[in-house]
């Protein structure tokens, strides 16, 4: 999944964006709420955790005009603020999710995946296609009953791949949805990762190339 951290706290945006990443996550990190509506203008995200208490442009005013601007991406509203009242002004804004301050990063991360299942139409908990069996939830990948050990990258590729059901997926939308946006898009970064997820799925090849279009799974 593509996700925007938006939270002011620097140490705190940074752990949370590595953690997420560790979950095998694209993730973006916003410092600001000014910032954050200009990476949200651009990208399209499947969930924006967002700390409400941000300095200058608000968390209510980032989702707002989140909600306003007909974004498809799910917010989790983070806050210091525990009382009920605080919790339900925040849902009334059009944030589908509230943790407060402090939080376990696991639960955090389970909330972001359940929001993540949400924002996009319903796929089965488990992929299977051509052979192929991924289970997101166990982060393990078989074919033909083999178990093929994938790094995260090849990893979210190959569930992005079955998720499009014998559709062909460009590179540029595997970069909107596994690399973040600090990766050069001609760096070649997904033409390498589908290499090595070819090599690690083994023989027949099973992914193919589209001449112009991107890469499937028929």
């Amino acid at each position: 999944m593509r996700v925007l951290v938006v939270e002011d706290e620097a140490m705190l945006a940074d752990a949370i964006a590595e953690w997420l990443r560790e979950e095998a996550h694209a993730v973006d990190v916003a410092y600001d709420g000014a910032s954050a509506l200009e990476r949200a203008a651009v990208n399209d995200y499947d969930v924006v955790v967002l700390d409400r208490d941000l300095p200058a442009v608000h968390g209510d005013d980032v989702c707002r005009e989140l909600v306003e601007a007909g974004s498809a991406a799910r917010v989790l509203m983070l806050t210091a603020a525990a009382e009920v009242t605080d919790r339900v002004s925040g849902l009334c804004l059009g944030a589908d999710d509230y943790l407060t301050k402090p939080f376990a990063f696991l639960e955090l991360a389970a909330r972001v995946h359940a929001l993540g299942r949400r924002s996009r139409p319903a796929a089965p908990p488990v992929l299977r296609r051509a052979g192929i069996t991924l289970d997101p939830a166990r982060r393990e990948v078989f074919r033909d009953h083999r178990y093929v050990p994938l790094a995260k990258k090849e990893f979210a590729v190959l569930a992005e791949l079955l998720r499009a059901d014998g559709a062909a997926v460009s590179a540029e939308q595997l970069l909107e949805k596994v690399w973040d946006e600090h990766t050069d898009p001609f760096t070649g970064a997904v033409r390498l990762t589908v290499l090595k997820l070819r090599r690690k799925l083994g023989d027949p090849p099973v992914v193919e190339t589209v001449i112009g279009v991107g890469y499937r799974i028929p």
